[in-house]
């Protein structure tokens, strides 16, 4: 009887301690990262809030995790190359901030949970199946670009109240620009706003795009966000300076370039959010159950020194409402 009692004590331990051993074997296992993105110099207070998210949640860099980062500098192919690189790798994670960099990730793996930090439109491209249910290897956060940049054509009239014919730059290659496009369009007349699309493939479109646009007689010019434009904000803030016309985007940095003002959701908070995404996968959840969620906080951005070079007048009103002003 004693025996028994023994060997069932012994079990009993065992059972007790399987769970501690493993969680312990995770705790000591190195995860791998895949970041793929367009550049360091793109975004870095965001990227850093993102290393920041992970090292609150206990994950630190060459002890129990390794980022793999993976700049393609905007370049389409290069983005292919890259994500079928960290494919190969068998990463943990991929982190693709944008729909072009989940796009090409998505081509790259079918299994490979992959998680984007910044994405205009993950069910309008087809990325998920449903912002409760993603239901794929892909989820994250959106910038709902359409609402965004309806709001950023709105915040536009009002700092710039002459506007009358608006063009948009975009790229017809990204999933998300066509439906941007159109909701831009179709806010146009309440506001008084003609729209003059205007497409752009590559950074060597750029100078032509500008031509046209003075051709239309464009008073003002909306840049949809892509990786190529992001690539290329400081040429972008030029020209629309060159041709002395007001100029609206979605991140910061082309502001901060030179451009006139900015609006968009605060990518540092997203990206900081993303890192909960990443310890819940790597913890063993399902991306294809986890909810895609949406930003909390904007981000309003006005260069006045952009504005004089202009000759155009802001109203201190609308200045309190900034998040940031450069002068």
């Amino acid at each position: 009887m004693r025996r028994r009692q023994f060997f069932a004590v012994v079990a009993a331990s065992m059972v007790v301690a399987w769970p501690l051993w493993t969680h312990a074997q995770s705790a000591d296992r190195t995860y791998r990262i895949g970041f793929l993105f367009d550049s360091p110099s793109v975004f870095p207070d965001a990227v850093e809030a993102f290393r920041q998210g992970l090292r609150d949640l206990g994950y630190v860099e060459g002890h129990n995790v390794v980022i793999e980062y993976r700049w393609a500098e905007g370049r389409t192919k290069r983005m292919r190359e890259l994500a079928d690189e960290l494919a190969r790798m068998k990463v943990d994670v991929i982190m693709a901030p944008t729909s072009v960099y989940t796009g090409v990730a998505k081509q790259a793996t079918a299994t490979i949970p992959i998680i984007f930090m910044s994405h205009a439109d993950p069910l309008g491209s087809g990325h998920v199946a449903s912002l409760a249910r993603p239901g794929g290897n892909v989820t994250g956060l959106s910038i709902m670009m359409t609402e965004t940049n309806v709001k950023g054509l709105e915040l536009f009239k009002e700092a710039v109240p002459g506007l009358s014919r608006v063009a948009v730059i975009f790229d017809p290659a990204t999933p998300s620009h066509r439906p941007g496009l159109q909701a831009v369009e179709a806010a146009g007349p309440a506001l008084r706003v003609q729209v003059l699309p205007v497409p752009v493939k590559s950074a060597a479109e750029f100078d032509a795009a500008f031509a046209a646009i003075e051709q239309g007689q464009a008073d003002g010019v909306l840049v949809l966000s892509t990786p190529i434009f992001i690539a290329g904000a400081k040429r972008l803030a030029e020209l629309a300076l060159g041709h002395k016309v007001p100029s609206l985007f979605g991140p910061k940095h082309h502001v901060i370039a030179g451009g006139l003002m900015s609006y968009s959701p605060d990518r540092a908070d997203l990206y900081r959010r993303a890192a909960v995404y990443v310890d819940k996968i790597l913890k063993g959840a399902n991306p294809a159950e986890l909810p895609v969620e949406q930003p909390t906080k904007f981000e309003l951005v006005i260069n006045l020194k952009t504005a004089k070079m202009l000759g155009i007048q802001i109203s201190p009103l609308f200045l309190t409402r900034a998040s940031e002003v450069i002068e």
